[in-house]
């Protein structure tokens, strides 16, 4: 890889690939633009000064991952500030999805406040959760991640991956079932 050579410019092309992707799933863990965006600027500065480290066994994005949820994680332990997340994604597409209208023995004539309301309780249930459970909730609900990529960036197996996300959504479910009869 010419960026582990140290080619500035080969690795300022990996800034640009992959700035949009790390920004999204920092900001998901921190819902606050400015601390992302130190964040994401911090991630690539460990990344390029650890890049001869780098082995391939796993793609360069989840090692960047790695290092980026790691530091982001590091960051919210130090400041002892529980964050919020941002469910920016629930949105007038999940408003037409029928799925709310089981979730939810309210009248939803009224969606658009039912969902602003579903994004606070969400919010609060997350902020009860553990760093490691909201981790691996966010970056599989929300980024998508498989199993396997998660339980590389998070140093753990795939066996702890899916045992944290059953019991993070167990305790979703219990924190939420108030709000949702």
């Amino acid at each position: 890889m010419q960026v582990q050579q140290g080619e500035v410019a080969c690795f300022d092309k990996l800034v640009v690939k992959y700035r949009q992707r790390l920004f999204s799933v920092i900001y998901n863990l921190t819902a606050n633009r400015e601390d992302t965006a130190d964040l994401v600027q911090e991630t690539f500065i460990k990344a390029f000064r650890s890049i001869g480290r780098f082995k391939r066994n796993s793609s360069f994005f989840t090692w960047l991952y790695r290092i980026g949820v790691n530091t982001t994680l590091s960051f919210l332990k130090k400041n002892k500030a529980r964050r919020f997340f941002s469910f920016e994604r629930i949105d007038e597409e999940a408003c037409r999805d029928d799925v709310l209208e089981v979730l939810s023995s309210k009248s939803l004539a009224d969606k658009p406040t039912f969902l602003k309301e579903l994004q606070e309780k969400l919010n609060e249930a997350l902020q009860k959760l553990s760093n490691k459970h909201r981790t691996i909730v966010v970056l599989f609900e929300i980024d998508g991640l498989s199993h396997k990529e998660i339980a590389s960036i998070m140093k753990c197996s795939e066996g702890t991956v899916r045992s944290r996300l059953h019991y993070a959504k167990r305790q979703l479910q219990g924190f939420l079932s108030e709000f949702l009869r």
